[in-house]
């Protein structure tokens, strides 16, 4: 085959068609424009929500979807999980800048086909799209056992009482006098305790303690 015929064949291939959906403009902007310039993959659409984004997927054929992970009206489990019960064949590559393996845990745990960090190298998202548009998964290493692991079984002792204290509706300040550590002390362990939880602050914490059945007493 000559160099022009390769040529042809190539530019006339059916390229993945992309949905993009993340809540920052600029990130929805440079994504689009990066993938477009790639020429590997078309990019059909570009949205901020995660309703928009299961509505195209749902009505027209997308191969693969490149979603952030905390969308303006649900997170990236929650576009997985509708897709799935709606048997869409999206596949769904989550492009996150959460931090720590709570997140990567869940989104391989929810049916994520990719998973990357938006402080990887721009080149890396590009093999990826293309390794799942072969229909394989792209993440990176996960320990397999803690998959379905309860995320509060990772908490010490001290950050399990301080959420139970959370739960019983105690301000930082209770939490010092009470426990008898300083208020800066008690940051530090609720930081490290919502990084382990993947939540981002006190509120988010107790719904998920809550909704475990643990004991608060």
């Amino acid at each position: 085959m000559t160099e022009i015929a390769t040529s042809i064949v190539a530019s006339t291939a059916v390229r993945p068609r992309i949905v993009i959906a993340d809540k920052n403009p600029v990130v929805r902007a440079g994504l689009s424009d990066f993938l477009a310039r790639d020429g590997r993959f078309e990019v059909f659409a570009v949205v901020e929500d995660g309703a928009s984004f299961i509505a195209l997927c749902l009505d027209q054929p997308v191969d693969i979807g490149v979603i952030g992970w905390s969308l303006q009206d649900m997170t990236g489990g929650d576009v997985m999980a509708t897709l799935k019960r709606r048997l869409s064949p999206t596949r769904v590559i989550v492009y996150t800048g959460e931090q720590g393996p709570t997140v990567l845990r869940q989104a391989v745990r929810d049916g994520a086909w990719g998973f990357i960090s938006k402080s990887d190298d721009p080149v890396v998202l590009l093999d990826t799209i293309a390794t799942v548009s072969r229909g394989r998964l792209c993440v990176p290493y996960v320990d397999l056992k803690s998959i379905n692991a309860d995320p509060l079984d990772l908490l010490t002792t001290r950050e399990r009482e301080l959420l139970g204290a959370l739960a019983n509706g105690w301000t930082n300040l209770q939490i010092s006098a009470r426990i008898g550590i300083s208020q800066n002390t008690v940051k530090y362990h609720l930081k490290n305790l919502y990084d382990k939880l993947g939540v981002k602050n006190r509120a988010m914490a107790v719904a998920l303690f809550m909704t475990s059945g643990r004991d608060s007493r």
